[in-house]
């Protein structure tokens, strides 16, 4: 029972554990009055990912996805500020996180198969385009006979 406290699910195949996670909490910007110079209710969740032991392609897709938010020794940094309490922007980050990981391990969606035109299509576009010149060469000066 205890196991599934350290570990987090991701998706049926991949799991993460708690130890790989490093919380650490900052003061928030913005607005707040008194509350936001004295306390430290932002959050900053880094997961070391090249630990984690996910799989390669996994973890290479998980690294695009992360954009700058990644860094160059493989960890993820998200910044939960959007909640007034500290319990709830932790929640918000670890949400944040876990979403990241499920999209990065859902499989990339297969490539595009090219197709040609029919050819009723590629009669009925140059028509349209030589009545489209007719009606542009109609606008002309018209020469007084």
């Amino acid at each position: 029972m205890e196991e599934s406290r350290t570990r987090i699910k991701i998706t049926n195949r991949i799991w993460i554990d708690e130890s790989d996670l490093e919380e650490s909490f900052i003061r928030s910007a913005g607005p707040g009055g008194q509350n936001v110079n004295k306390v430290s209710t932002a959050v900053q969740l880094r997961f070391l990912a090249a630990n984690a032991g996910l799989p390669d392609e996994v973890f290479a897709r998980l690294l695009k996805l992360a954009g700058q938010r990644a860094t160059k020794d493989g960890d993820i940094l998200v910044e939960a500020s959007r909640f007034r309490t500290q319990e709830r922007n932790r929640e918000d980050a670890r949400e944040r996180m876990v979403a990241l990981i499920a999209k990065a391990a859902e499989p990339p969606p297969p490539p595009r198969k090219k197709t040609r035109p029919t050819k009723g299509s590629i009669e009925r576009r140059l028509k349209a385009k030589s009545g489209r010149s007719d009606v542009k060469k109609m606008r002309g000066r018209v020469s007084g006979d």
